[in-house]
């Protein structure tokens, strides 16, 4: 804008000179008037040639530019640019570094979906990979004689029945994830009580509890029902991923608690919390992402799809409600989300 009136200024300068020139030359030369005598008439003569050229040029200017440029925009982005918002040079401006600072948006999350991607295929090269070069190890010794030893034989084909197990643990938990993205995925939403739900996390894992030597509490006795309106059993999966979680990553003797809080008369907040090691700041933004893992070797090492989190905050999202993580290393994580509770009527119906 400001180059625009600096062409358009010194334009009507030129123009005012020389016509001031102009005016005063006939003058001289063909009526021999004086310059004295007719200085304000030269004067008047300029400002009035500056103040018309000046206007003439500047709306001329910008229309013609408005002109091009829409034709060209309109061209490039014929559903982004309105006629309105190309009817002056200030509109067309603004809008044109909306449309950069869009693009500009666009090119970055482009770059960093190209990065997940790259890392993603990365990590699902991996994941696979290693069961699957697991499987070929042992089936190629049985071929090469070892299956006529009956005791080597059992050996192997139970380690290779564990490698098919953490393929079809990664198949099922990336066909969950695809159908949630992709809205294929349905929800069975019921009232039921969270409480006897989370009893029966409690059991299934029971036995993982020990082995890590991590108690598995709640803060206190819920005496009243928990009632909850979404999907039993995609809740309780969320619940054995988060617990799941925490005895991966809890410390000997540690302790897992699990509390429930009412946000307001409608929502509900589960948290899990640990005392186990802690995550590091950096690592947080990027926890519920598939494969991401915090320690690598120790997290393959015990197993699993890395897929746990992602999983859960799909299944969270798709009630439409949040996650949360909060941890400090050293001291311990919390994961939370929330629930919608159940009203008068959506209890009645599953009474």
């Amino acid at each position: 804008m400001f180059k625009k009136k600096s062409i358009s200024l010194f334009s009507a300068v030129y123009i005012a000179l020389f016509v001031m020139f102009l005016f005063l030359g006939i003058n001289y030369f063909f009526f021999h008037i004086s310059l004295r005598s007719i200085l304000i008439p030269l004067g008047l003569n300029f400002i009035f040639t500056f103040i018309f050229s000046y206007y003439l040029l500047s709306l001329k200017m910008e229309r013609t530019i408005v002109e091009k440029v829409s034709d060209i925009y309109n061209n490039l982005f014929p559903t982004t640019i309105s006629s309105r918002a190309t009817d002056n040079f200030d509109s067309l401006t603004s809008n044109l570094k909306k449309i950069t600072s869009d693009k500009n948006t666009e090119i970055a999350f482009l770059k960093e979906q190209e990065t997940y991607r790259k890392e993603f295929i990365g990590n699902i090269s991996h994941e696979l990979k290693t069961p699957l070069f697991t499987i070929q190890g042992y089936v190629l010794t049985l071929l090469d004689g070892g299956v006529e030893d009956k005791k080597i034989r059992t050996k192997y084909l139970t380690q290779a029945a564990k490698g098919v197990d953490r393929l079809m643990y990664v198949i099922k938990d990336l066909d969950l994830i695809t159908k949630f993205e992709s809205g294929i995925e349905t929800l069975y939403r019921t009232a039921f009580d969270l409480r006897l739900t989370l009893e029966n996390v409690f059991e299934l894992l029971e036995i993982e509890g020990v082995r890590n030597n991590i108690t598995l509490r709640l803060d206190k006795k819920y005496k009243e029902p928990i009632i909850v309106f979404a999907d039993e059993e995609r809740i309780q999966q969320v619940l054995m991923n988060l617990i799941i979680n925490s005895l991966k990553y809890g410390t000997e003797r540690g302790v897992t608690e699990i509390s429930f809080e009412k946000m307001n008369d409608t929502k509900l907040l589960i948290r899990i919390n640990d005392n186990g090691d802690g995550i590091s700041e950096e690592h947080l933004p990027r926890l519920f992402e598939r494969f991401y893992r915090v320690d690598k070797t120790r997290n393959r090492n015990q197993g699993g799809s890395g897929l746990g989190l992602a999983i859960v905050k799909h299944i969270i999202e798709a009630h439409h409600e949040r996650v949360f993580v909060e941890s400090k290393v050293g001291i311990g994580s919390e994961f939370s989300f929330s629930l919608p509770l159940a009203n008068k009527k959506e209890r009645e119906k599953e009474d």
